[in-house]
């Protein structure tokens, strides 16, 4: 969840398919409108010279492009909070600025119950365990992926140097990764986009209408790879927030928004959020988000 509450330390804590043509086999000339593709093992022991229009041992531009559909482009992964930050909380409470008023460096975020003799699990090793499988699915299609941490420091960032992390990098996409802290019964993810915003250091007005854009395409994505419904608490049903408090959105230059994945203290979200391959579909469903988002 964003960093609006604080919690104490837990107690224990298609790719396209490739032709295979080869010189011996007939209608994979240029006249064949068939896309080339690697030869095939006959080719491999042709003595016949390539000619134009035979099949070439590497791939089409069109071919590469389609297996890397994020060639050349930038997308910032945010995962919410730190797991250093239960250790510095003088640190992490110290007010930054972000536009419309001045508000804590960060938190801890939030946590699933301890139960069954089992800890409770925190929404930082969720939000880092989630970005990183989200960072592997993004780079293997083509993308350059900057993360705003990796539990690399004592605590943080705040939430004023996230954003000037996307920003820096003029990313294509900054998504931040969380998991809220509501009622129990109340279930589901959301996706929070930022509102117009023009006060002091902060102006969203330049992203709200991208940011949303790639709102929209996560929460279609997520919902699809994870088979979960948007949150019946908030939203209306449209897995869409608006906010114009939090500094993460309010300061940042470039499309962003915050993926809230499940409710954390709601036992049967508690359970998905927990499981390994639910995460990896969570990660599956963000990165297809992205992908329709930057592919217009």
């Amino acid at each position: 969840m964003p960093n609006d509450h604080r919690i104490p330390a837990p107690r224990v804590l298609t790719t396209a398919a490739v032709l295979v043509c080869s010189a011996v086999l007939a209608g994979c000339g240029a006249g064949s409108g068939a896309a080339q593709g690697s030869p095939g093992p006959s080719a491999a022991t042709s003595t016949t010279a390539s000619s134009p229009g035979s099949a070439s041992a590497s791939a089409s531009p069109a071919t590469a492009t389609a297996a890397k559909p994020l060639a050349g482009r930038t997308v910032v992964v945010d995962p919410g909070h730190n797991p250093g930050n239960f250790g510095h909380g003088r640190e992490i409470a110290r007010p930054v600025d972000i536009g419309t008023h001045r508000k804590e460096c960060d938190t801890t975020g939030t946590s699933t119950d301890a139960s069954g003799g089992r800890p409770a699990y925190t929404e930082a090793a969720y939000t880092l365990d989630v970005s990183h499988r989200l960072r592997d699915l993004l780079e293997a299609r083509g993308a350059k992926v900057v993360l705003t941490h990796d539990a690399d420091r004592p605590y943080g960032p705040c939430v004023d140097e996230r954003a000037r992390i996307g920003n820096r990098a003029a990313a294509d996409a900054v998504v931040s990764v969380h998991a809220d802290g509501s009622a129990v019964g109340n279930r589901g993810f959301h996706v929070i986009v930022p509102a117009k915003v023009k006060e002091g250091a902060a102006d969203t007005s330049p992203i709200v209408a991208p940011s949303r854009t790639l709102g929209e395409r996560i929460v279609t994505a997520f919902r699809r790879a994870t088979g979960t419904s948007p949150a019946n608490y908030l939203g209306g049903g449209t897995g869409l927030d608006v906010r114009s408090d939090l500094g993460g959105l309010n300061l940042s230059t470039v499309p962003k928004v915050f993926v809230e994945c499940g409710n954390m203290r709601d036992p049967k979200d508690a359970a998905l959020l927990t499981s390994g391959p639910w995460r990896q579909k969570a990660a599956q469903g963000i990165a297809d988000g992205i992908v329709t988002y930057l592919q217009g």
